[in-house]
């Protein structure tokens, strides 16, 4: 196959964990006889100090003529005055709605050498599988907004063409997994969470009528993560929910630095990126972890490439690298050595090169 993928490595520790994740992919192109091209452009906070945009056009054409786009972080406390005028996430914002991604997808696994590294007890999230589809252009964050010293609103809005596309994507997500939907919403209140729950039943028993779904108030939710998180299968949530529940979902998994994630829309030009931020306290440092942008690479082969060998490859040899102990410091084992971002990758490409 050939395909080009544009890399956008950001702020802070972006531009460290992106080239691990493109040196995974050149090993993947070098083993299974693909041909990747690798477009480099900025964003976020780079991007406005080269040229006061957060997304210079030059970057949206690398984007939309790529196969899929590489991301890994935006922000730092150098455009962080709220106040600004043109600030790091918005660029973040705009490539989404200009590629048209309305679907994050997050993966919440637990690796059996990591079980020890999550807060929770480890027969508590011994066989987490969760699949969290989050919608990305609705709700509260895109709303309309005002503000006056003595008040402020933000308007929560949702239609139903917004409310089905996401679910057509968590139905087709579900149909390759356990076939299990919890949809998470806040029906008891809410006004948009009563449309949710409407368009969600009727979606999923039309078109997915193999798909097993039942409705969770998101409070109920939040307590059922952790109390027992191997129960869900494919989560499917609004924006704001989806934002919270996954950053409490990644201590299953042990880290931030472990999680992946994908932006999906209607075709399969996508953008992958891990949760974590930019993490400016060690950004230059070379000790970042890699490995959620490395699975994020896995994703992109997946589902923008369809190569789920290749992608399959590259997930067990992250966890093959894991479990032998080759750790960054977040995820590191009590009085056992760290090793570097690079050396990270390096073990990543090792074994997946030596692989069968």
């Amino acid at each position: 196959m050939k395909a080009r993928i544009a890399v956008l490595g950001g702020d802070g520790i972006g531009p460290e964990v992106t080239a691990e994740a493109v040196r995974v992919l050149q090993a993947v192109a070098s083993k299974y006889g693909h041909d990747f091209e690798f477009s480099e452009a900025l964003i976020g906070g780079a991007a406005i100090d080269a040229s006061g945009s957060a997304l210079p056009p030059r970057t949206i054409d690398a984007c939309r003529e790529s196969a899929a786009t590489l991301l890994g972080a935006v922000g730092g406390p150098k455009w962080s005055d709220p106040g600004a005028r043109v600030r790091p996430e918005q660029g973040l914002l705009e490539l989404r709605r200009t590629l048209g991604l309305f679907a994050n997808v997050r993966p919440v696994r637990t690796m059996e050498s990591m079980l020890d590294a999550s807060p929770l007890k480890p027969e508590v999230i011994t066989g987490a599988d969760i699949l969290v589809v989050r919608e990305l252009t609705g709700g509260i964050y895109f709303g309309r907004k005002s503000r006056t010293a003595h008040e402020a609103e933000d308007v929560c809005t949702y239609t139903t063409d917004e409310v089905e596309r996401v679910t057509r994507v968590a139905g087709r997500l579900a149909m390759g997994r356990r076939r299990r939907i919890v949809s998470v919403d806040k029906a008891n209140v809410l006004e948009t969470s009563r449309l949710w729950r409407a368009v969600v039943e009727r979606v999923l028993r039309d078109e997915f009528p193999q798909v097993e779904f039942e409705h969770m108030l998101v409070d109920a939710a939040a307590m059922h993560l952790i109390r027992r998180p191997a129960s869900f299968d494919v989560l499917l949530t609004e924006n704001m929910f989806g934002d919270i529940l996954t950053d409490e979902a990644s201590m299953i998994a042990g880290s931030l630095g472990l999680l992946p994630s994908a932006s999906l829309g209607a075709g399969t030009n996508g953008l992958y990126e891990p949760i974590h931020g930019s993490a400016p306290d060690i950004a230059g440092r070379g000790i970042a972890n890699p490995y959620g942008t490395i699975l994020s690479a896995a994703m992109m082969l997946k589902l923008s490439l369809g190569l789920e060998t290749e992608a399959a490859a590259v997930e067990t040899a992250v966890e093959d690298a894991v479990s032998a102990g080759v750790r960054t410091a977040d995820i590191a084992l009590a009085g056992k050595a760290t090793v570097s971002s690079r050396e990270a990758g390096a073990a990543v490409v090792e074994r997946l090169l030596s692989s069968r």
